[in-house]
């Protein structure tokens, strides 16, 4: 391992910045790419991280930031477009850089040939692209983040309202930590192997309705958090008022038409059998970060 590389792209966010808590803790060295040389870029430094700036977009970047590395995390922010393109200077800089024996490659559990939302197509076709590329590739394809809880559009309403208020119906998931996605991300990148062409759809803890996440979020939170069943139409607009992109909101709603549908339900021990823990739970991750619900309504 002492002579191994690993290159984490999106390194500030929530995913990458867990597979390189994971990935120092064995040992492994790491390099990091960002797009910015702020603090975050400092404290990465100063945790003996190799930072490299630059953009998935620009691909001198990405073939500067994949050489001599042995393995790479690949994730690109949903919020934008261009993901095939930003997923072809990447699978071309490491089948071509030489170093490369194992990419790991965060899609959606909405990427499908005849996905609705516009950004999971693209993560289909990017799907491909890896697998075309000729380098061994994992496809991660999580369901909901448990960071949603915390995210622009749903926390306004928890923190100011006790009222978490989405298109989600009757739809169920199993809320994933972007901490338990970290470390899976690590072991694979460390023992590539056994992983090299598989899919992994990844889910958390437990299998639920937003009633029952309502139910957690109350007791974690020692308040009478309500759920209630949004319109599509009262959420586009929500949203498109927030500021929110096209592009994005194209996607979000369309994701939620398809978690309507079932499309994100599921449940599996695949976390734990990669990487020897249970996932974290809501409750514990709605805990540790209590302060981010605020007081309520």
């Amino acid at each position: 391992m002492r002579n191994e590389r690993y290159l984490i792209a999106g390194a500030t966010g929530a995913t990458g910045g867990a597979a390189i808590d994971e990935l120092l803790s064995k040992g492994a060295r790491v390099r990091a790419l960002v797009h910015r040389d702020d603090e975050r870029a400092a404290a990465l430094r100063a945790r003996d991280v190799e930072v490299f700036i630059g953009d998935l977009l620009d691909s001198h970047a990405v073939q500067a930031a994949l050489k001599d590395v042995t393995g790479a995390y690949f994730v690109y922010p949903i919020m934008q477009p261009h993901l095939i393109d930003a997923t072809a200077y990447f699978a071309h800089a490491a089948r071509h850089g030489g170093s490369v024996r194992s990419i790991v490659n965060m899609s959606q559990i909405s990427a499908k040939a005849d996905a609705r939302s516009h950004a999971s197509l693209s993560h289909w076709y990017g799907e491909r692209i890896f697998d075309w590329s000729g380098v061994p590739v994992t496809h991660l394809r999580p369901t909901f983040f448990m960071e949603w809880l915390t995210y622009g559009f749903q926390l306004p309403l928890i923190a100011g309202h006790d009222l978490l208020m989405v298109p989600a119906g009757k739809g169920r998931h199993a809320p994933i930590a972007a901490d338990d996605q970290g470390r899976v991300i690590a072991q694979i990148l460390l023992n590539p192997g056994a992983h090299a062409g598989k899919t992994y759809p990844l889910f958390g803890a437990e299998e639920m309705d937003h009633h029952r996440l309502a139910e957690i979020l109350s007791d974690a939170l020692g308040r009478n958090i309500r759920y209630e069943a949004e319109s599509m139409e009262s959420f586009s607009d929500r949203l498109r008022k927030a500021g929110l992109s096209d592009h994005y909101i194209q996607h979000i709603t369309s994701v939620y038409s398809g978690y309507q549908d079932g499309e994100f339900a599921g449940h599996d021990d695949t976390v734990e059998r990669i990487t020897g823990r249970m996932p974290m739970s809501v409750r514990e991750y709605v805990v540790a970060n209590r302060e981010r619900f605020g007081a309520g309504g």
